[in-house]
């Protein structure tokens, strides 16, 4: 068996995942409503009409919010290595390294963009 068969189930199912994903955004382009009415750009409130002043949420709640489940993503990601991490050896510890580089870079970009910031 050559080496690109082992991999050709794993290739038509990118291929599909891929496709199912353009065409439902392509689908979503085209049929989708062009235009905010009343009733979209309305506040949601339970399905009734807004009582008195509606405040909105900053968007800083729902970024740490998100850095929140990030990081703690990563701990539920760890935990495997932290099991394995004597039969992975040197890869898994570099495999790992990458890995928590990729999310303190994440991090560096929100701090960057502003998103700790509280006004």
């Amino acid at each position: 068996m050559s080496p690109i068969s082992e991999y050709q189930a794993l290739l038509v199912y990118l291929a599909v995942a891929v496709g199912i994903a353009v065409l439902a955004t392509v689908v979503g382009a085209v049929l989708g409503p062009k235009k905010g009415g009343r009733f979209k750009l309305m506040p949601y409130e339970s399905g009734n009409d807004p009582a008195g002043e509606v405040k909105r949420f900053p968007v800083h709640f729902y970024a740490v919010a998100m850095l929140f489940i990030i990081f703690d993503v990563e701990v539920a990601f760890l935990w495997p290595y932290a099991v394995s991490a004597g039969t992975v050896g040197v890869v898994g510890f570099f495999g790992l390294l990458a890995f928590t580089l990729l999310l303190f870079v994440g991090f560096l970009y929100e701090w960057y963009k502003g998103v700790m910031k509280w006004h």
